[in-house]
């Protein structure tokens, strides 16, 4: 997606990704009143929200990408990513498998699309074999090749592995 793509920079060693679009989020609200027994409480609810992140993205094989909040993320916008952190695998490649941050909102914030959200850096997978752990050794370092279209095909987008 125009304007969304990783950013390698000298100065940090994970590679920046950007909101693709506008999120707003609320802040939490307390729900309807509730009794158990005498005690009375409320619950609280929370908004969330899946931010796209303009990319979708072709791995190296035996390798994989761990994506996490910019250390400043919580700071400008009150979100936390739910899962801690996220790991795509090489076979989330297709041209519908775009990455998503998942978030919940601690107070009410609006992320401008552009806006750099999260970071991510490759790894080797624990399924890498001896021959891509090999070649690892010997890489210079990670290059983002643009391309206008993924042909892999999709594996049906994000968190659609399953529940079991």
């Amino acid at each position: 997606m125009e304007g969304c793509a990783p950013e390698i920079t000298a100065n940090g060693d994970w590679i920046d990704l950007r909101a693709a679009e506008e999120v707003n989020l609320n802040a939490p609200f307390a729900n309807q009143l509730h009794k158990h027994n005498s005690v009375k409480f409320r619950t609280l609810e929370f908004d969330t929200a899946l931010i796209p992140l303009g990319v979708a993205m072709q791995l190296p094989a035996g390798y994989e990408a761990v994506v996490v909040p910019r250390s400043s993320t919580f700071k400008n916008w009150s979100i936390i990513q739910v899962n801690s952190q996220g790991v795509i695998d090489q076979t989330y490649c297709g041209p519908n498998d775009q990455w998503r941050m998942p978030v919940v909102a601690l107070n009410a914030t609006q992320i401008q699309k552009g806006d750099r959200v999260c970071q991510f850096r490759i790894q080797l997978s624990q399924k890498a074999t001896f021959w891509q752990r090999l070649s690892n050794l010997f890489c210079s370092g990670i290059k983002i090749k643009l391309v206008d279209e993924l042909s892999n095909p999709d594996r049906g987008g994000f968190g659609h592995s399953g529940t079991r």
